[in-house]
C-alpha cells in the first residue's frame, strides 16, 4: 500500500480515497490509513464511512476520528452486507441508509461529503430511475459531490451523466475508473456490483495469449476510456487502485 501512495502522490492528486473491508471489517485500519497518508504525505484524504455494523455513535466516532487527523473528506455509503449474508440489515442502533448518515454528517459541518452514484444499476435498485432519484436525495441531504461506480464504456458514464442533467441535478458526478488488473476477477467482481461487462471486451481478453499481452490491453483500454471522457468535457478521474 506504502508503495502505492509513493508512487500516486507524485502525480499531486486532489485527493486520494481509503475504502473500507466487506462489512466494515477493516474499520480501524481504514482510520489509521487515513491519518498516516494525511500526516505523512500531505495529501487531502477521504475516509469511506459506511453505516454496516455499527451504532450511530461508533459511526460518528469514525467521522470525528478523521476530522482529528485532519481528513476534512468523507466518502459516505450504506455499504454493502458482511460476507455470507445477502441483504443489508441496519444495526439496532445504526444507520437505515446512506441518506441518514449524510443528514449527520451535514449537521456535523465538518466535512465536504462525497457519495456513491451508479450509471448501471445497483443490485438492490428497482429501476435505474430509481437510482437516479436516490442521488438527488443524497445531495439535497447535504452531499457536495459524488463518485460513480466503475463502468466500461464511456457512453455508460454518459447517458449517466444526460439522466442526472434531464432530473435536475446539478452537483458534480466524478466517474470512477478501474484498471483492470486480472479480468477473470474484474468480471466476478463486476457481477456483484451490478456493472455490465461488455461481450468484446471479455473476448479481447480471452484472444490474449501472455499476461503482458492482457497487461499492455489494459493499459490501452483505460487510456482509451480516460481520453473519452476527457473530450466530453469530464474534469475530473476518479482511479480505483
Amino acid at each position: 500500500m506504502w508503495t502505492a501512495v509513493d508512487a500516486l502522490s507524485g502525480f499531486a492528486p486532489d485527493f486520494v480515497s481509503v475504502t473500507y473491508g466487506a462489512g466494515g471489517s477493516t474499520r480501524e485500519l481504514t482510520r489509521s490509513a487515513v491519518a498516516v497518508i494525511r500526516e505523512n504525505y500531505g495529501l487531502e484524504v477521504a475516509g469511506h464511512l459506511t453505516c454496516v455494523n455499527a451504532s450511530r455513535q461508533e459511526v460518528l466516532d469514525v467521522a470525528r476520528g478523521y476530522a482529528a487527523s485532519g481528513a476534512k473528506q468523507i466518502v459516505a455509503l450504506r455499504g454493502d452486507a458482511p460476507k455470507g449474508v445477502d441483504h443489508f440489515s441496519a444495526h439496532e442502533d445504526g444507520f437505515e441508509s446512506s441518506i441518514e448518515l449524510i443528514e449527520a454528517l451535514a449537521d456535523m459541518n465538518e466535512f465536504k461529503i462525497r457519495v456513491g452514484a451508479y450509471p448501471h444499476k445497483h443490485p438492490e435498485a428497482f429501476d435505474a430511475s430509481a437510482d437516479i432519484e436516490f442521488l438527488k436525495r443524497k445531495f439535497e441531504a447535504g452531499a457536495d459531490s459524488a463518485i460513480t461506480q466503475f463502468f466500461f464504456e464511456a457512453e455508460d458514464f454518459l447517458r449517466f451523466r444526460d439522466r442526472c442533467d434531464k432530473a435536475g441535478i446539478t452537483n458534480k458526478i466524478t466517474p470512477g475508473i478501474l484498471p483492470i488488473e486480472d479480468w477473470e476477477k474484474t468480471k466476478a467482481f463486476s457481477a456483484r456490483c451490478g456493472t455490465k461487462t461488455p461481450e468484446w471486451m471479455d473476448k479481447s481478453f480471452s484472444n490474449t495469449q501472455t499476461v503482458a499481452e492482457a497487461r499492455l490491453l489494459s493499459t490501452a483500454l483505460c487510456t482509451e476510456i480516460c481520453d473519452d471522457l476527457l473530450i466530453e468535457g469530464v474534469e475530473d478521474l476518479h482511479f480505483y487502485t
